[in-house]
């Protein structure tokens, strides 16, 4: 299973004072088993660390180590917001695209 989205997922949440990666993959863990998909916390906690650890050790990468020990947050520098997006509606915008005017065009169910 692919964990990077809820990891960074997670991290976004956390926001600039981070998260421990005990408590990360503990959200990790939450958020991915399932009924039908059980997955152990000892390898999310695996995944999880060594995600964190290859991802923090450059400059410029997503994730970064924070003063404290064990705890990672998101690289909010020039290259890693890039990858931020903020998803609006064209009327919040102060786009007029006219769509209230169209026609509904829609096939009826019944």
């Amino acid at each position: 299973m692919n964990y990077d989205k809820e990891i960074l997922f997670v991290l976004n949440e956390a926001g600039a004072n981070g998260l421990s990666v005990k408590k990360i993959a503990r959200h990790v863990f939450n958020n991915c088993n399932s009924f039908f998909d059980v997955v152990t916390f000892d390898e999310v906690h695996r995944y999880v660390a060594a995600y964190v650890k290859r991802n923090s050790k450059k400059d410029d990468s997503v994730i970064e180590r924070t003063d404290v020990r064990g705890v990672y947050r998101l690289n909010l520098t020039n290259t890693s917001r890039q990858l931020q997006f903020v998803f609006k509606e064209d009327d919040e915008a102060g786009n007029d695209t006219g769509a209230d005017t169209a026609e509904d065009k829609s096939l009826s169910l019944f």
